[in-house]
């Protein structure tokens, strides 16, 4: 009896432990973005060979990054948005999100951006808790999803509060599988499967949902502050959440969104050169392939101490053994 209690233990003590946390990433390319007016970039997607941008200011656009020697230039991909998708949201969120788009522009709000093998971009709006696929030839339709999205992710404590909602959009090669992460208070992924024109929850929506707070780095004052997710990718049958505030990337199962190893960007990310005024993460954005990392960073209208006022892309070498190695 004591041996069964003991293994129960040892097993409990596993299904809680923090995800292992490994080597820094080593950053290869850091890329300012110029032409990008709005500023404010919350998406990245490398579709093919073509890197796409979004900004959560502009409503109508996404930009085609072209590599040109140690900068990014951004390229404007216009379309038409339909009338979006009656909202699941309660009629106070509704008005916040309402009265800031008017003040700060962006009134859907766009915070990821991702692609299927067909060409197809998917953009999450965070103020209509909806997706606006924009496809190879430009037409834009939103999303047929189900009316349980929002009600089974604010049973669980996510799209409870102002400017706390889907924060990150990953899908499938095949667009048949599509995963939004929540960014925090509680925090959250769900996921959806594509059946025909549209979308359902195959037993249940929520992946899983936590709450509570974590240490800052010890460059940002080793304070304690919400867990988030900021960004969402999809690689090898695997989810990765960019976790702003932890200056983190983690590896997470697709059957329960449970993390079992990530990767710190910190060291390289918090140098006195790139350091912002606030103490808070201003990453949000994030690909995943098999050579590294894509991330993206949404300075708003804060300058660095090195004196750049533009959004910035760094490039991150995958770590050793790949992102699949085992804890």
């Amino acid at each position: 009896m004591r041996t069964h209690l003991l293994a129960l233990g040892l097993l409990a003590g596993v299904a809680n432990a923090e995800p292992v946390v490994l080597e820094e990433l080593k950053l290869q390319t850091e890329y300012p973005v110029t032409d990008m007016p709005s500023g404010n970039l919350s998406g990245l997607a490398l579709c093919g060979e073509t890197l796409w941008a979004v900004s959560d200011r502009d409503d109508d656009r996404i930009y085609q990054l072209h590599r040109e020697e140690d900068l990014l230039r951004a390229e404007a991909e216009t379309f038409v948005v339909p009338e979006p998708p009656e909202s699941a949201l309660p009629w106070g969120l509704r008005m916040r999100n309402w009265a800031a788009g008017l003040v700060r522009g962006g009134k859907l709000d766009f915070e990821g951006i991702s692609c299927d093998t067909q060409g197809n971009r998917y953009l999450v709006s965070e103020t209509r808790a909806a997706v606006l696929q924009v496809s190879s030839n430009g037409s834009a339709q939103w999303l047929n999803l189900p009316s349980g999205l929002v009600r089974q992710a604010r049973a669980s404590g996510m799209l409870l509060h102002f400017n706390q909602g889907f924060e990150g959009i990953a899908i499938d090669p095949a667009g048949e599988r599509l995963w939004l992460a929540a960014e925090q208070r509680r925090r959250g992924l769900t996921v959806l499967h594509r059946r025909g024109s549209s979308w359902r929850c195959t037993g249940g929506c929520v992946l899983n949902s936590e709450g509570g707070n974590e240490t800052s780095p010890e460059a940002l004052g080793g304070h304690p502050a919400p867990r988030d997710f900021s960004g969402l990718a999809y690689f090898g049958e695997k989810l990765f959440t960019l976790e702003r505030q932890a200056h983190r990337i983690c590896r997470r199962t697709l059957s329960d969104g449970v993390a079992d190893i990530c990767w710190s960007f910190a060291a390289e990310a918090l140098t006195e050169p790139r350091r912002y005024t606030p103490n808070y993460g201003m990453a949000e954005a994030l690909w995943i392939d098999k050579d590294g990392a894509w991330i993206g960073v949404d300075n708003g209208s804060q300058t660095r101490a090195d004196g750049e006022e533009r959004p910035v892309v760094w490039r991150f070498a995958a770590p050793k053994g790949g992102w699949s190695r085992r804890p």
